[in-house]
C-alpha cells in the first residue's frame, strides 16, 4: 500500500504541534509494510497546487491520501482524490476551538474557521482526530463524515538522552531549585497568564521553552507578558534541541484551556516529570488525578499543587514513575497499527466513527 502523507507548510510548521505529530505519524508507518510518500508532486508546492486545482494530474501515485492541514495545498489534494476515486483521510488537528486565543485576531476569525473545517473536514472518507473529545466538537459542527480518535502518540526514541543535557540548559537559562516549566508556542489559550502570574505569586523558577512572536501577528498578552516577564519566568525562544527543556525542568505545568491531546504532556510523562495541568475534559480521558499527574481548575489549585510539590520529593517521583506507565501506552508502534488499519478500511470501504 502507498500513501501519501502531506503536510503542507511543512519548514513552517516544524516545532508546532502539527508538524510533531505528522512526523510522528511518519515514524509509525515505518514500522509497518506501508509505503509513504510526502508529497503529491514533484514540482514546486505552488505549481502542483495549481495543477490539481486546474483538474491536472499528478506524477506520483498513491492508494490514500492522508493530509494534515486544512490549507491550499491540502484542498488541492481532497479535490484530485475525490475526482479520482482515491480514499481521502483527513487528520483533524485544527478546531475552531483551539485556534482562539493563538494569534492575533484569532478569537474573532474562529466562528468564521469552523464553518470552513466543517465543510472541509465532511469531504474526507474519514476524519482523523487525536480524542474522543475532539470528536465530539466536530460533531458537534456537525461535520458529515465518519470520525475516529487516534492518539498523535509519543515519540520516546527521539527524547533519549534527555537527562544528561540537564546541567547544560539549566546553566545556560539559570535555572534553580525546582524549575517549573513548559514546552510549545508561548500562546494565551496554552494558559500563559496563568503560568505568569503564578510565577508572581511563588519562588520558584518558571521557564516557558518555546517560540514566540512579539510582532504584528502576536496577541496583546504574548506581548505583554514576554516584556514584562516576572523576575523568576524566563522565556527561552526557540531551542535546538527539545530534550534540553525536558532534562532541565521538573514540573512540567500546562495549564491550557482548550487542546486536542497535547502532544507535549506525553512527551513530560515519557521523561518521568511530575505533571499539573488544567482540569479541562480532554485529559479527563487520558490522565488521572493523583495517579499520574495532578489536575487544577483554579489558580489557587495550581499554586497548592506546586507547593506540595515542592515539600514532597516522593510524591514528584512518584507521579513521574506512574506516568512514564502512561504515556507507554501512546507508543508509536500502536498508533501504526491504527493508522494501517484506518487506511485498510479506506480501501474496502469498511468506514464507521
Amino acid at each position: 500500500m502507498r500513501v501519501l502523507n502531506y503536510l503542507e507548510f511543512a519548514s513552517q510548521l516544524e516545532r508546532s504541534g502539527i508538524g510533531t505529530a505528522t512526523d510522528q505519524q511518519r515514524a509509525a508507518l515505518a514500522t509497518t509494510d506501508v509505503e509513504v510518500v510526502t508529497s503529491p508532486w514533484p514540482e514546486s508546492a505552488a505549481a502542483g497546487a495549481a495543477g490539481l486545482l486546474r483538474g491536472d494530474g499528478v506524477v506520483r501515485d498513491y492508494d490514500v491520501a492522508h493530509c494534515n492541514l486544512i490549507g491550499p495545498g491540502s484542498l488541492a489534494v481532497a479535490g484530485h482524490a475525490k475526482r479520482n476515486d482515491i480514499p481521502l483521510v483527513l487528520h483533524s488537528h485544527v478546531t475552531r476551538e483551539d485556534f482562539a486565543e493563538s494569534f492575533r485576531g484569532s478569537t474573532a476569525v474562529a466562528p468564521a474557521l469552523g464553518k470552513y473545517l466543517k465543510w472541509f473536514y465532511s469531504q474526507a472518507d474519514v476524519v482523523l482526530c487525536p480524542s474522543e473529545y475532539t470528536k465530539r466538537t466536530l460533531e458537534s459542527y456537525p461535520v458529515d463524515a465518519p470520525i475516529r480518535p487516534i492518539s498523535n502518540g509519543v515519540d520516546t526514541e527521539a527524547l533519549d538522552g534527555f537527562e544528561d543535557l540537564r546541567d547544560e540548559y539549566r546553566e545556560r537559562y539559570d535555572l534553580d531549585g525546582m524549575t517549573v516549566f513548559t514546552v510549545g508556542n508561548v500562546f494565551e489559550r496554552k494558559g500563559l497568564t496563568t503560568f505568569c502570574t503564578l510565577a508572581q505569586e511563588t519562588d520558584y523558577d518558571f521557564a516557558w521553552f518555546g517560540p514566540y512572536d512579539t510582532g504584528p501577528h502576536a496577541s496583546k498578552k504574548v506581548r505583554y507578558w514576554v516584556e514584562n516577564a516576572p523576575e523568576n519566568v524566563t522565556f527561552t525562544g526557540w531551542i535546538d534541541d527539545i530534550r534540553g527543556a525536558f532534562g532541565a525542568g521538573d514540573v512540567y505545568l500546562f495549564a491550557t484551556k482548550n487542546e486536542n491531546q497535547g502532544i507535549a504532556v506525553l512527551e513530560a510523562m515519557a521523561c518521568g516529570k511530575a505533571v499539573v495541568l488544567r482540569d479541562i475534559p480532554v485529559f479527563e480521558e487520558f490522565y488521572t488525578h493523583g495517579h499520574d499527574c495532578l489536575k487544577c481548575s483554579t489558580d489557587a489549585e495550581f499554586r497548592r499543587a506546586l507547593d506540595l510539590l515542592a515539600r514532597d520529593p516522593d510524591l514528584r517521583r512518584r507521579l513521574g514513575e506512574n506516568a512514564r506507565e502512561t504515556a507507554a501506552e501512546h507508543s508509536l508502534d500502536r498508533v501504526g497499527d491504527r493508522l494501517v488499519e484506518t487506511y485498510e478500511d479506506a480501501l474496502s470501504g469498511r468506514l464507521e466513527g
